[in-house]
């Protein structure tokens, strides 16, 4: 039996899981993470934050903010305007929505002023050194070419995992690294946590399941 991980989902912009269906996918995220102890986090669109934070008990992330304030900004998505919609925490440098480190190091400045957790997503194990340094919470170590494959990281390339675990150690061990990409069931959560992974980052595997509460069921049975 491994320790339980933090499960977090990301919603990203999957028609299954915006609008009415966040609010459904949350609330299943809510009653799995009641029932079995792990902690799920929620990570929906922008515009859904806070329909869903109303609705759940469960923290609640944002997908993205950028290093800005108050100001001429349109388009831009700031800390404070998702820690008032009802984020508790929020994703930056997603591979889907990569940034700069100097972008990152100022989305991080401003999500800690606004008393967000943050989680820097990484690529490989030099961008998740660099990301430690600059102290988040998390950072998520996933190879993009592995997202949404069904392909766990964990079994094709555990040694990024590892590597990422041990580079954090070195830098800054207050940083807890979770495991990305590909991670859909209960053993890839398992695998995760055996390479070293404080949880895992993930989404298709259980956004786009026929049923998503059970995917979900089943990404915690091995824990």
């Amino acid at each position: 039996m491994v320790q339980k991980p933090m499960i977090v989902l990301n919603f990203k912009t999957y028609a299954e899981s915006m609008g009415a269906n966040a609010v459904r996918m949350a609330k299943y995220c809510g009653e799995v993470s009641e029932e079995s102890g792990v902690e799920i986090i929620a990570v929906p669109q922008i515009p859904d934050i806070a329909r869903v934070a109303d609705s759940v008990k469960i923290p609640v992330y944002a997908q993205h903010i950028d290093g800005v304030g108050a100001g001429g900004y349109t388009g831009h998505i700031t800390a404070d305007c998702v820690r008032s919609a009802g984020a508790q925490g929020c994703l930056i440098n997603h591979s889907e929505r990569r940034m700069l480190l100097a972008d990152v190091d100022s989305a991080l400045q401003f999500a800690k002023k606004a008393g967000l957790t943050a989680i820097v997503c990484t690529n490989n194990i030099a961008v998740t050194s660099a990301a430690a340094a600059l102290a988040p919470e998390y950072v998520a170590i996933e190879p993009p070419a592995l997202i949404g494959s069904g392909i766990p990281v964990s079994k094709a390339d555990p040694g990024i995992v590892t590597g990422s675990v041990e580079a954090v150690k070195k830098v800054n061990p207050y940083v807890k690294v979770l495991c990305g990409a590909g991670i859909s069931t209960g053993e890839d959560v398992a695998a995760a946590l055996d390479l070293g992974a404080y949880g895992v980052l993930l989404a298709s595997g259980v956004i786009k399941a026929k049923d998503q509460k059970a995917a979900l069921i089943d990404l915690i049975s091995k824990v």
